[in-house]
């Protein structure tokens, strides 16, 4: 394998989905800014998700909309002209 291909900061992360305030905590070396008291009374950095595997309809088998950047609207105000 090639050297420094990836990247060594990997660390503890929680990932939370803001539409269902689901959260889970993995190892990810992603860019955070805010932080979060985890269950295991540690603090962690902070990733929000628009969508996880608890609230998208392919995993759920529903049909649930969410809408948390008003995209329905900008779309019906667009065609609605037409």
């Amino acid at each position: 394998m090639k050297k420094d291909l990836h990247p060594s900061s990997y660390r503890p992360v929680v990932f939370k989905d803001m539409s269902n305030e689901y959260a889970f905590l993995t190892k990810s070396c992603v860019d955070t800014k805010e932080t979060i008291k985890w269950e295991d009374g540690n603090e962690y950095p902070l990733y929000k998700l628009e969508i996880s595997h608890m609230s998208h309809p392919f995993y759920t088998g529903k049909m649930k909309l969410v809408d948390t950047a008003g995209r329905i609207d900008k779309f019906k105000n667009r065609y609605a002209k037409k």
